[in-house]
């Protein structure tokens, strides 16, 4: 594994800075304040080809790979973890349709995500099936020439704007995973509206939305990959989306990191600059090296995506820490900020509550660590 950016990254890696700082910084906190979706950042990011940096070029991307995905995420979280989720709520939906989609179902829907003309969303998560997928209860239907789809989805990024949603159906209850269907559905479709915005602790500029189904006809020309396979389309898809959560975590922490080693450098106590005392050098010692090993497992995972080698072990391994690392750092960062990290006039609060969630969505710590040990069992 090569350490050093080729000239392409660096590039790539300069430009989404650039674009964080100028465009994304100086509305950050009032997106969040507002829970405002930056419909306007999305589609200037799209057209820097920010948004599809992983896919061919005939479809709209760059070309690039994971690696790519994962410089994207870090510099844009770095400075508006919104922002990157609703990155990865689009990736979530547009991976398996480049990997299990039809030629079609890539030109017809592939190619405006990537362009950004259009959203997408992931719709799998229900209140009875969070980490045990199989036991979702949506149901989809058969009839002729499609599916009648009914139930309801929850905690849905990007629900309230997507253009279309990658729903998730059993055609059979007693299958359980074997029974799971995986349909594109657009939005205007009779039987498919949203239903309840949720308020949430952290990255507010992102909707989490309710997705409700009833009687929702789609047509068999929708249906992604076989009837049954939709198990295996949202595994693949989670898998592949851990490493970018983590380069999320990784940046999140990286941002948070930034401000602290400065405001210590600048608060003056005691007649020196804080960062001279060594409870805070310790902080900073610990921070920059959770920082940096969260970075490398996640460089890592993205490595092994890229070059076709099993990756469930490392991508696992790598959202686990980075997530916990973020958590970590952004709590230190807050206590070097002392009482004005508490306050919403610094940045800080904002990025311990951004932090929380990489412990729970797309799979919680505690199923990374199942992952990890299952894998650990099975290569035994």
């Amino acid at each position: 594994m090569d350490f050093v950016l080729s000239e392409e990254q660096k590039m790539l890696k300069a430009m989404a800075r650039d674009f964080a700082e100028k465009e994304l910084e100086p509305i950050a906190a009032q997106i969040d304040e507002d829970a405002t979706f930056p419909a306007e950042q999305v589609k200037q990011m799209a057209e820097l080809g920010l948004m599809a940096v992983s896919f061919p070029e005939k479809y709209g991307g760059s070309g690039g790979g994971k690696m790519e995905e994962v410089i994207v995420a870090e510099e844009i979280c770095r400075v508006c973890a919104a922002m990157g989720t609703i990155i990865f709520s689009v990736g979530l939906a547009s991976n398996p349709l480049y990997h299990f989609g039809s030629e079609a179902q890539r030109q017809r829907f592939l190619v405006p995500l990537a362009k950004g003309e259009i959203l997408a969303c992931f719709a799998l998560t229900e209140s009875g099936a969070g980490s045990d997928v199989a036991a979702l209860e949506t149901t989809a239907r058969r009839q002729s020439g499609g599916y009648r789809l009914n139930g309801n989805k929850i905690f849905i990024t990007n629900g309230n704007e997507a253009d279309i949603a990658l729903v998730f159906a059993t055609v059979d209850k007693s299958l359980r995973h074997r029974g799971i269907s995986a349909f594109i559905v657009e939005k205007g479709t009779p039987g498919f509206s949203v239903g309840k915005l949720e308020h949430k602790l952290g990255i507010r500029a992102s909707s989490t939305a309710e997705l409700v189904f009833e009687d929702c006809f789609v047509p068999e020309a929708n249906r992604l990959a076989d009837e049954g396979a939709g198990f295996k389309v949202a595994l693949s898809a989670i898998d592949a989306s851990r490493v970018s959560v983590a380069a999320q975590g990784v940046g999140i922490a990286q941002g948070a990191f930034d401000k602290a080693l400065a405001y210590a450098k600048e608060r003056q106590q005691f007649g020196q600059p804080i960062a001279h005392f060594q409870a805070i050098q310790w902080f900073l010692a610990d921070m920059a090296t959770q920082i940096d090993a969260a970075r490398l497992l996640t460089c890592q995972a993205a490595y092994r995506q890229d070059k076709g080698l099993p990756f469930i072990k490392e991508s696992a391994m790598a959202k686990l820490f980075a997530s916990e690392a973020a958590m970590f750092v952004t709590s230190k960062a807050l206590q070097i900020h002392g009482g004005y990290g508490y306050i919403k006039d610094y940045p800080l609060e904002r990025y311990f509550r951004d932090a929380r969630i990489l412990e729970i969505y797309e799979g919680t710590s505690e199923m990374q660590r199942m992952t990890i040990a299952r894998q650990l069992i099975n290569e035994g």
